[in-house]
């Protein structure tokens, strides 16, 4: 993945860059805009924001963090994190395994993806990696025949846990159910030097107690199977607020699930996490220009198809700031709108609703927060629009009810 230093190419001046990659560096919004002389829509990062949010995991998760490199794969993102003290990194494809080898050839890599390539497999083993995933017998023969049987597996049994209260539930494509997990653990145990069960309580989740039900469940297979493990991945699902979806703080999660492992006797096991959202979301943003106003609804230059398919696709509400492009004007009263994404596609609609100020008109820019995590990372070429400017932004994210100005 080449590093993206594209954006020097629309920005007129020269603001100060970030080392080693290049990219503009601002310390407000304001400032990059009016630096802007492009077309597209921006991606703007937080370094800050990643730094603190890493800063929280690293000193108080109860053991490994592994970054979910599929959050967010732009290589500032890794190696803010990695400066941070995140050393091991969930990866789940070729590209993502030579990105992160080549930028922190030092980090640990986890393939955890249940289904995976004979080809990746073998490509993974000849870069070091020996953390692998499985949930089925013949996936579990299949990394066995790429590494020729090597005596130095580190394998992973995902679980199918039972229907938890996360706002995107992830079972069903992967995980084994209970009788199997316990005929994989007894036959795995046999080849592995280090054995671990693995499972995901579902991306964005806001019932604390989701964690503690699942490492219960996690301790009936373990003992219905009679096997030990020396691993357990409490993998992602770490949640982030957003306007419908408050959260408690993430430190009471770390709490129950310290609590738990203690109650059934996993403390002294090699525990795992794979926080991706939570780590990254903060700590980006889109800046979308508003090209057409039609009553309430805005069209934009980003939708759908680009950093905002959560919006469009599962209906979530971002925190939304505006900033205008007139130098004087009126603070008027807040307004719900609807977004439209620039593609002839009328399937490129967020519904929303976003708060914004009632006199927002074209020419102002939306910036639409908490991308860092998917949005930026789930954006297409669709229709030709697609942005390959990012910058850093050194002050704080801004205050969605307030509304901005570009001096």
């Amino acid at each position: 993945m080449p590093l993206d230093i594209s954006a020097s190419q629309t920005l007129s001046q020269n603001p100060v860059f970030l080392h080693p990659y290049g990219l503009p560096n601002y310390q407000t919004v304001g400032q990059a805009l009016s630096d802007y002389t492009g077309d597209d829509h921006i991606h703007v990062l937080y370094p800050r924001k990643i730094e603190s949010a890493a800063r929280e995991f690293v000193n108080f998760f109860p053991g490994q963090v592994l970054y979910a490199v599929k959050a967010n794969p732009h290589p500032l993102v890794l190696k803010v994190l990695w400066d941070q003290g995140v050393r091991q990194f969930d990866v789940a494809s070729r590209r993502e395994i030579d990105l992160v080898h080549s930028l922190l050839p030092e980090a640990q890599l986890f393939l955890m993806h249940p289904v995976k390539s004979r080809a990746l497999i073998a490509h993974a083993y000849s870069l070091g990696v020996r953390d692998f995933a499985f949930d089925c017998d013949a996936e579990l023969e299949k990394i066995l025949a790429c590494t020729s049987g090597a005596p130095d597996l580190h394998l992973h049994l995902r679980l199918s846990l039972p229907k938890g209260r996360a706002r995107m539930p992830l079972s069903g494509k992967f995980g084994a159910d209970f009788h199997t997990a316990t005929y994989l653990l007894k036959k795995s145990r046999t080849f592995a030097q280090s054995l671990g069960v693995c499972f995901h309580v579902g991306s964005q989740c806001l019932a604390v107690d989701d964690y503690a039900k699942a490492i219960s469940y996690v301790r009936c297979v373990i003992d219905e199977s009679a096997v030990s493990i020396d691993s357990l991945d409490l993998g992602g699902g770490f949640p982030v607020a957003y306007p419908d979806m408050p959260t408690i703080p993430m430190v009471d999660y770390f709490t129950s699930i310290s609590a738990s492992l203690c109650k059934h006797d996993f403390s002294h096991l090699t525990i795992l996490g794979e926080p991706g959202r939570a780590l990254c979301a903060s700590g980006g943003s889109t800046l979308a220009r508003i090209e057409l106003r039609k009553g309430t609804d805005l069209y934009l230059n980003d939708g759908t198809y680009g950093t905002l398919f959560d919006a469009g696709q599962f209906a979530w509400k971002f925190p939304v700031h505006l900033h205008k492009h007139r130098s004087k004007y009126e603070v008027g009263p807040m307004q719900d709108f609807r977004f439209f994404g620039p593609t002839c596609d009328s399937v490129d609609v967020m519904e929303g609703p976003f708060r914004l100020p009632c006199d927002a008109c074209e020419g102002d820019w939306v910036e639409i927060m908490h991308l860092g995590a998917y949005g930026q990372a789930l954006s297409s070429r669709f229709n030709g629009f697609h942005s390959d400017t990012t910058i850093t932004v050194l002050e704080a994210s801004p205050v969605p009810e307030l509304s901005g100005i570009i001096s």
